[in-house]
């Protein structure tokens, strides 16, 4: 089974060619569903992770407030590594258990949607790895405009991820997602043909 790597900067459209991707047939494994899904309610790493950043993270429901983690986790770079120190190893873990369950199922490949590929180094254990570009002014562009972030929550986002230029010299495919989406859909579908090669 090939293991394609699929990464991009916030707000680079990532989520989009993923979603492409599936519906052309192969599993996606999604590394952001998989970290919503380790902070569910009562879970170990919310524990771990509310003990860290503060039990007030936490609601009356138990469900946590993920707006004010991120504005904890994001303010500077050694806040962001304690993070990523609670949610890295059960990101890992259990996106290793969703990879064997798709070989299992005797996939022909499965994509890793995961925006820290490079950043982790786990772009080595990739049989591919794909880059979706955009200029970064447009990415805050997108970040405010569709996610409503605001700008300066947008660019302390971006600014704890790896540079743009590392995240594409580690690129076997880089997808340029600057233009309208029939352009995006002409790129895909070759990738498509590249992936069942």
């Amino acid at each position: 089974m090939k293991k394609v790597g699929l990464t991009g900067g916030i707000g680079s459209g990532k989520s989009t060619v993923a979603r492409m991707l599936g519906d052309a047939g192969f599993a996606v494994v999604d590394a952001d569903q998989i970290a919503r899904d380790i902070m569910e309610p009562g879970s170990p790493v919310l524990g771990e992770v509310a003990a860290e950043f503060g039990a007030d993270l936490i609601g009356a429901d138990g469900a946590l407030n993920r707006g004010e983690l991120a504005r904890r986790a994001f303010a500077t770079t050694e806040d962001t590594k304690r993070l990523n120190a609670i949610t890295h190893p059960a990101i890992r873990a259990e996106s290793e258990r969703r990879f064997a369950a798709a070989e299992e199922a005797g996939e022909q490949a499965v994509i890793y949607d995961m925006p820290l590929l490079v950043d982790l180094g786990l772009n080595q254990d990739m049989d591919l790895t794909v880059v979706v570009d955009v200029d970064k002014d447009e990415r805050i562009r997108r970040l405010v405009a569709k996610r409503g972030l605001d700008e300066a929550d947008a660019r302390a986002r971006m600014a704890q991820q790896i540079d743009d230029e590392a995240r594409l010299a580690a690129a076997d495919v880089v997808i340029d997602n600057n233009g309208p989406l029939d352009a995006l859909d002409v790129q895909v579908a070759a990738l498509v043909e590249k992936i069942k090669g």
